[in-house]
């Protein structure tokens, strides 16, 4: 026995050490080149050959791929490459326009999809600057985004997304009022017009246009499509001068004679601006304080302009002043600087297209609680600007300035630590045992080192933003925090399994504060051009009518209703009920004053009214004639309180707009009961930057994804599957259905439901995959690379996790490869539609709303504005065919989508549905957690099911055999 147990040990120890020793093997050659010294030191002395073999990888960062050759020369030379003189397009049909806009010569039309390119002859070595002159023809109201290849490659990461914008203004130029005298928000359209930008970064981490390095000769430079039509007229070769400091300029003033101007005051409101880069940069309203303009004490008054919305990098706003003399002048702004806690929030100023000297690169605005005005300059010493008589253009641009530098310190070390996150899970899974030593010094060599290096970063990170605003910042309490844990795992690199998820939760946050900071808004009421003689005006009113205000605004809040969305038509109307926002109630208010009432002369009464009070008011007898956005249908034509739609004149031409999976929770008894307004279905969801590193692809079929899910887990990753739809997956792309005999039973007992059922379980049972998990977090930190997900989660990754921006994408799910030799992905779908009920007063003026509201042009109306108000987090889910295709998606995730969506089934609703839903769920977890028959288990509920089906139809005097 003895004998026995000695060589049982034996055996363990060897198996032990044999896979410490591959462990060590995969974490050593999967160790990233640049980790450690020994990889610094061999870096350092790497050949220049190399280090442009290295560029053209593309998984450089800018910084690293510029430090290659900061001494590199900057020859003067200024090359224009004439668009007409492309040497080629791919996927690509380029169309040359010879008169375009007022162009002066021959230009080019660009798709949305494929490239085009050009073969340059560069006249000496050195670091060059590219840019362009374009026109945003008409596409999906995004900016224009482009990747730059030289040579075939591109030479960085962050030429992989260039950023264009498209020029905006208001549609009208008095703000219109609506019943209840509230200003409306106007309405923002394009106004296109030539614009020259130099390439630089979409997230403005650098402050600088991005400098490319050319040897000699011939090269080929190539812009790849990635969103919107283009018309360019020129690419532009050059080197870009920094503007003089304006000690250098106040120099040429007085060389020049300028004088100051004497006793002028010019005051340009924010919300009257002329031109700005996004749709979402409306005018907007402030009730705070008496001494904004317009002022009203109760009513809603556009009279400011930017706030949260004018918060990302690139962004831009531009205001007209009109000069009375030429001379020296002073601007200045009024401004609420009250969300960026810790952080002073940064613009460029340019004047007539170009920035008049370095400083006003980096315009700063304190943060503040209230109101504040100021001049740009020193408070002793405000900088002064030379403006000639006539109509100058005003335009500030967010940026990050000097924080820049920060912001790309600390992302390097985001993403280094989620890395390193990334090798210890692999090493120890996301729950180590504590009492374990993993030997995780020897497997990941030079780790202290690591903690130690990253530790100084976040520190030196931190003492950059105190220097930057002056005083201690609260917003560097994260990265001090971090630093310090850091440094304690540097020196005690043994604790590391014990605070494994204090770390993982510090990076996490950093992430957040990565975010946070990265947007800087900032809310004006307005700018001001003076003389130097001239009082800067006063940031607030006096006390005495500040607390006229706040007594009138706490009276006035007992009678003005701002959830009242008041029309500007009177008469009788079709009541309408819409939940949401109000910005989104004011938008549908603002689309049926401009469009529907004048076409068809229906007045709509809409209200804004909370969902859940829609179905005990309709039981009263209270409710609207029609109701948007509901999903509860069929449980409301059960009850007989609806309009049966497909008895409606045109109804056949309506259907056409939507896939047939639409309606499908909308039909009950043949007939159908609501017209679709949103629809959304599951997508895959992967890590492009993971999946390379394990040299794995896109799972394309179930069985690649059994292959993947082993490869994740033996690196203690994941793959997020909700359950639920996992199984809607596997039984309707296998031919089977949830209901037979027209919904009176179901059919999961049949031999496709059971066999469905057994490879559901199966799946958590032989992989233990998680049946709960927050997948948007686990994705973002590398854990979960692979899930399936509704496709709205895009919204949240998009705002949520912009470090980790051009790392991921989604796919169409997994399918099974059928016997026609398609790989069928069925997948269900939810829907949101329009109804109308039963005790509407005028049916037909009700049911021309309907078809007017669910047809394309309304619904890509509504979509686009909704993303102007909300940003990308608020892109609409339509269920309109050709509205979701004029939506601001990329063509190549529309295509994603689109092949997904064909093969997309309705979720079918019938009497006694939710005992499906809910008994099913019953049976997973009956045999996952106590591991009971899976056939057996399953065809005892479904006995339960059928049963209360029968009690259902009986209910509704619906036939059950």
């Amino acid at each position: 026995m003895r004998i026995l147990k000695r060589k049982l040990v034996a055996a363990v120890s060897i198996m032990a050490i044999v896979s410490v020793w591959m462990i060590g093997s995969f974490v050593s050659a999967d160790q990233p080149a640049g980790s450690g010294k020994g990889a610094e030191q061999a870096k350092s002395s790497a050949n220049q050959a190399e280090d442009a073999a290295d560029a053209q990888s593309s998984t450089l960062r800018y910084e690293q791929y510029i430090g290659r050759y900061s001494k590199a020369a900057h020859p003067e030379v200024t090359q224009r490459i004439e668009a007409e003189t492309f040497a080629g397009t791919e996927g690509m049909k380029a169309s040359i326009l010879d008169a375009f806009e007022h162009a002066t010569s021959p230009v080019v039309r660009t798709e949305e999809t494929g490239s085009i390119y050009w073969n340059i002859e560069v006249p000496e070595d050195g670091l060059y600057q590219l840019g362009i002159r374009y026109f945003p023809v008409e596409g999906n109201s995004s900016p224009i985004e482009r990747e730059l290849r030289i040579d075939g490659a591109a030479p960085f990461d962050e030429a992989n997304r260039l950023v264009f914008s498209r020029v905006w203004r208001n549609e009208l130029s008095e703000v219109q009022r609506d019943l209840n005298g509230n200003d409306l928000r106007p309405r923002q359209i394009e106004s296109p017009a030539w614009q020259e930008k130099s390439f630089s970064d979409a997230e403005s981490n650098y402050q600088e246009p991005f400098s490319f390095y050319l040897t000699k000769g011939k090269h080929r430079i190539e812009l790849g499509s990635l969103r919107e039509p283009m018309v360019i007229d020129y690419l532009q070769l050059f080197h870009e001068k920094a503007p003089i400091p304006y000690k250098e300029l106040a120099g040429d003033y007085r060389t020049q004679g300028y004088r100051e101007t004497k006793d002028i005051l010019i005051k340009i409101q924010g919300e009257d601006a002329v031109t700005k880069s996004n749709p979402s940069l409306y005018p907007i309203n402030d009730r705070t304080s008496p001494g904004t303009v317009p002022y009203h004490v109760s009513k809603i008054r556009m009279n400011s302009i930017g706030g949260v919305n004018w918060k990302v990098p690139g962004q831009w706003i531009s205001w007209e002043a009109d000069v009375p003399e030429d001379g020296l002048y002073q601007i200045g702004f009024r401004y609420k600087q009250n969300l960026s806690r810790g952080v002073n929030v940064v613009r460029k100023l340019y004047i007539d297209d170009r920035i008049p000297f370095k400083e006003a690169e980096q315009v700063s605005f304190q943060h503040g609680g209230a109101w504040q005005i100021g001049v740009t300059g020193q408070e002793d010493r405000p900088y002064l600007f030379y403006l000639t008589k006539g109509k100058h253009r005003i335009k500030l641009e967010v940026t990050m300035g000097d924080l820049s530098e920060v912001i790309q310190s600390v992302r390097k070390s985001i993403l280094e630590l989620n890395a390193l996150y990334r090798r210890i899970i692999m090493i120890t899974g996301t729950q180590p045992d504590t009492f374990r030593d993993y030997q995780l010094e020897k497997l990941i060599p030079g780790l202290a080192d690591m903690f130690l290096g990253q530790s100084k970063s976040l520190h030196d990170a931190a003492d950059q933003m105190d220097r930057l605003i002056g005083r201690s910042s609260e917003s560097a309490t994260i990265l001090r925090t971090t630093s310090f844990q850091l440094d304690d795992l540097g020196n005690h690199p043994e604790t590391l399994t014990s605070r494994l998820k204090k770390f993982k939760d510090n990076v996490s946050s950093l992430g957040t504060w990565l975010l946070s900071v990265n947007q800087q808004p900032l809310e004006l009421d307005y700018l001001f051009l003076k003389s130097p003689s001239v009082d800067t005006p006063p940031a607030t009113t006096g006390f005495i009518s500040r607390m006229k205000h706040d007594v009138l605004s706490f009276w006035y809040s007992f009678s003005e209703n701002y959830n009242n969305v008041g029309s500007g038509i009177k008469g009788d109307a079709v009541t309408v009920w819409v939940n949401g926002g109000r910005d989104q109630a004011q938008l549908l208010r603002s689309m049926i004053d401009n469009s529907f009432t004048p076409k068809t002369g229906i007045t709509v009464d809409l209200q804004l009214v909370d969902s859940k009070v829609l179905l005990p008011s309709t039981l009263a007898g209270k409710g609207p004639d029609v109701a948007l956005t509901t999903t509860d249908v069929v449980n409301f034509a059960m009850r007989n309180a609806l309009e049966d739609l497909s008895t409606y004149p045109g109804f056949d031409k309506v259907k056409q707009r939507f896939m047939d999976s639409a309606f499908a929770g909308f039909t009950y008894q043949n007939g159908i009961f609501a017209i679709p307004e949103k629809q959304t279905f599951p997508m895959l969801f992967y890590r492009k930057d993971i999946l390379d590193e394990l040299k794995q692809k896109v799972p394309d079929t179930w069985k690649d994804l059994y292959h993947v899910i082993p490869e994740l887990q033996k690196h203690h990753m994941q793959i997020g599957m909700t359950p639920t739809p996992v199984f809607e997956m596997l039984l309707y792309q296998n031919g089977g259905q949830y209901y037979k005999d027209g919904g009176k039973s179901t059919d999961l007992g049949s031999t496709v439901g059971i066999t469905a059922f057994k490879k559901w379980t199966e799946l958590y049972n032989n992989y233990s995959l998680p049946q709960e998990f927050e997948f948007a977090n686990r994705f973002r930190t590398g854990e979960m690379p692979l899930g399936i997900a509704d496709y709205t989660t895009y919204n949240t990754l998009t705002v949520f996790a912009p470090e980790i921006r051009g790392q991921w994408g989604f796919a169409p799910v997994p399918g099974v490869l059928g016997e026609d030799g398609k790989v069928h992905r069925e997948a269900l779908s939810i829907s949101a539609g329009t109804v109308m009920f039963k005790s509407a007063k005028n049916k037909d003026a009700a049911w021309k709303f309907i078809n007017w509201w669910t047809d394309t042009e309304a619904q890509a109306t509504f979509g686009r504005e909704l993303e102007a108000l909300l940003g990308e987090s608020g892109r609409y889910a339509a269920a309109n065919k050709e509205a979701m295709k004029q939506l601001p998606w990329s063509a190549r995730e529309y295509n994603n989508l689109l092949s997904q969506w064909q093969w997309v089934r309705g979720t079918p609703e019938v009497p006694g549905g939710y005992s499906l839903t809910r008994h099913l769920q019953n049976a997973f977890y009956a045999v996952v957690q106590n591991k009971t028959d899976a056939r057996e288990t399953l065809l005892d509920y479904v006995r339960t099911i059928n049963e209360e089906i029968t009690i259902k139809r009986k209910e509704f005097k619906l036939p059950t055999e």
